[in-house]
C-alpha cells in the first residue's frame, strides 16, 4: 500500500466526503457574515472599539475549533461576556478588559481540570427547555431594535428574507437558505440603491490581523484584586452558558461531547484572545444554531472556518460586506429564534399533562433570563426552584405506619419513604410517645437516611422515649444509612 493510500485510510471518513465539506465550508461562510454586526453590537455593550469584538469573534472561534469539546459549537464574542467587562473597561481602561480576560481564561482551565462540568448533572429538563424557550426569546428580542425607526423599505426585505429561507430548501438543499438570502437582499439593495441600514452602519471593519502583546497595565497586586471579581464572573458566566450551548447541540445531533475538554479550551481559547487583544467570549447560541440546525454541520471544519472567513471578509471583503442590508441578517436571525424555541413545550395539551411544578420551573427560568438578558442567573434560579419543587414533592413521601402486638407490650412503627431535611422536618409528631407500651421498634427497611436532620429527628423520638422510660430499637437500616447514623448518633445534641 502506497504511503498515499495508508493516508487516506487514517483519514475520518468525513474528510473524503465532499457533500460534508460542501455543508461544513458553507455553514461557516454563513455563520460568519452572521457574526459580524453581533461582534460589533457586543463591542459597542462593551465600551470598545467594533475591531475588538470582531478580533475576539475571529480568536475564539479558531482557536475553540482546535481546543473545544464539543464540534460544531461556535464560540465568539457574546453580550453575556460583554455585560460582565463592561464596567471594568469604563472605570479603569481598555488594558484592565484584557488582562481580566486572559485572568478568567486561566479560571476557567482551572474549574474545567477540578471537574465543574459534572454540575451540570444537577440541571433538570425543566430548566434546559425554559433555557432553549429563554435564549429563542432573548435572540428575538435582539431583533427588534434593527426593525425600530428604520425605513419601510427594511420590512419587506425582513419578509423576503424569512420567504427565501422557508421555500428554497424545497428546491435545494445543496447551499444554505441563510446564504442564499443574505445574497440575494444585499443583490437587490446595491441594484435598485434602496437605502436601509448596512453592516457598515454598525462600525469599521479592521483592515488588518491582531498582533499578540501583553495587556497594558500594572502588574502589581492591586491590579489583580481590581480585575479577579470581574475575571471570575466573566469565567462563570463563560462556561455556564458554554456547557449549556454544548448540552444543547448534543441533543440536537445525537452525539456525545467532552464537557471537561470544553470547558478548559474556553480558558484556553480566552488566554488566547487576552494576548490578542480580544474582549473575550463564550459559546453562542444563537450562531451555534445557525451552523448545527439550520445548516446541518457536524464538524470542527465550520467553527474554525466561521472565524477565518470572518477575518477574510473583514479585511479583504470589508466594502462588500458592509453593503449587506442589515434587514438580511435580522431575518437570518428571526428565523433561528423560530427554529430554537420549544414550541411543543406551550402546547396546551403538554401544559395540561406537565405537572405543575415542572410548568413553574420552565416559567421562572425564561422569566428570569428575559428579565436579566443573562443566561447563566436564569439556569440558577431555575435549577434552584428545581430544588425546592423537588424537596416539597418528596418530603410528603415519607409515610408512618404503626402495628402494635397483639400481647400490647410492642410497638411497631414502618417508615418508607426518603429520609432528608425537609421530610423528616414533620417525623418527630408521627409517634404516640404517651400510649405507646414500653418497647418501641422503629422500622426502616423501607426508608433510606440522607442527611444530619433526619439523624437528629431519630434522636428526637429515641429522647421523648426515654423521658417516659420507654425503649427504642432501630431496625433495618440499610448500609450507607447504618454508617451514617452509627457516625452522627448522639453527636447532634446541644453539649457535642
Amino acid at each position: 500500500m502506497s504511503p498515499a493510500a495508508r493516508l487516506r485510510g487514517l483519514k475520518p471518513g468525513w474528510l473524503r466526503d465532499p457533500k460534508v465539506w460542501r455543508t461544513e465550508v458553507l455553514a461557516g461562510l454563513v455563520v460568519a457574515l452572521a457574526l459580524i454586526p453581533e461582534a460589533i453590537s457586543f463591542s459597542v455593550i462593551a465600551g470598545v472599539d467594533p475591531a475588538i469584538g470582531l478580533f475576539a469573534s475571529f480568536t475564539m472561534a479558531v482557536t475553540i475549533a482546535v481546543v473545544g469539546g464539543r464540534r460544531a459549537m461556535i464560540s465568539a464574542a457574546t453580550g453575556a461576556v460583554a455585560l460582565v467587562i463592561a464596567p471594568l473597561n469604563r472605570e479603569h481602561g481598555f488594558g484592565h478588559l484584557v488582562a481580566a480576560v486572559i485572568l478568567a481564561g486561566v479560571f476557567q482551565v482551572v474549574l474545567g481540570a477540578l471537574g465543574v462540568a459534572k454540575l451540570m448533572r444537577f440541571v433538570p429538563r425543566s430548566v434546559m427547555v425554559g433555557f432553549v424557550n429563554a435564549l429563542a426569546v432573548l435572540i428575538f428580542m435582539a431583533q427588534v431594535p434593527e426593525m425600530r425607526d428604520v425605513p419601510w423599505a427594511v420590512y419587506p426585505l425582513i419578509v423576503g428574507g424569512l420567504a427565501l429561507m422557508v421555500l428554497f430548501p424545497r428546491i435545494t438543499t445543496v447551499i444554505p437558505a441563510p446564504l442564499v438570502s443574505i445574497v440575494i437582499l444585499t443583490v437587490i439593495t446595491v441594484a435598485a440603491g434602496i437605502a436601509v441600514p448596512t453592516v457598515g452602519d454598525k462600525g469599521t471593519l479592521p483592515s488588518s490581523l491582531p498582533v499578540p502583546g501583553l495587556p497594558d497595565v500594572p502588574f502589581t497586586p492591586d491590579t489583580l484584586a481590581t480585575i479577579a471579581p470581574y475575571a471570575f464572573a466573566m469565567a462563570l458566566v463563560g462556561l455556564m452558558e458554554s456547557l449549556m450551548t454544548a448540552k444543547l447541540v448534543d441533543d440536537i445531533t445525537d452525539t456525545r461531547s467532552n464537557k471537561t475538554r470544553e470547558s478548559i479550551g474556553q480558558g484556553v481559547a480566552n488566554i488566547v484572545t487576552g494576548f490578542l487583544g480580544g474582549m473575550g467570549g463564550c459559546a453562542m447560541i444563537g450562531q451555534t444554531m445557525i451552523n448545527v440546525k439550520v445548516s446541518g454541520a457536524r464538524t470542527r471544519l465550520s467553527t474554525f472556518l466561521a472565524g477565518a472567513f470572518l477575518m477574510v471578509l473583514c479585511i479583504v471583503f470589508g466594502p462588500v460586506v458592509s453593503d449587506i442590508p442589515m434587514a438580511a441578517l435580522v431575518a437570518v436571525m428571526v428565523m433561528v429564534s423560530f427554529a430554537t424555541f420549544d414550541w411543543h413545550s406551550i402546547a396546551p395539551r403538554t401544559l395540561r399533562r406537565m405537572p405543575a411544578g415542572e410548568i413553574t420551573v420552565m416559567a421562572v427560568t425564561v422569566a428570569c433570563v428575559v428579565a436579566t438578558h443573562n443566561l447563566a442567573v436564569g439556569v440558577v434560579v431555575g435549577s434552584v426552584t428545581a430544588m425546592v419543587v423537588f424537596a416539597r414533592r418528596v418530603a410528603h413521601l415519607a409515610e408512618v405506619t404503626a402495628v402494635t402486638d397483639p400481647d400490647g407490650t410492642t410497638v411497631v412503627y414502618r417508615v418508607t419513604g426518603e429520609l432528608f431535611f425537609a421530610s423528616s422536618n414533620d417525623l418527630v409528631g408521627r409517634f404516640d410517645y404517651a400510649g405507646d407500651p414500653s418497647k418501641v421498634v422503629i422500622d426502616l427497611s423501607s426508608a433510606h437516611i440522607w442527611d444530619a436532620s433526619s439523624v437528629a429527628a431519630l434522636d428526637a423520638i429515641e429522647t421523648k422515649y426515654a423521658q417516659r422510660g420507654k425503649a427504642v430499637e432501630i431496625t433495618g437500616l440499610n448500609d450507607p444509612s447504618a454508617r451514617l447514623h452509627g457516625k452522627l448518633s448522639g453527636e447532634l445534641t446541644v453539649g457535642h
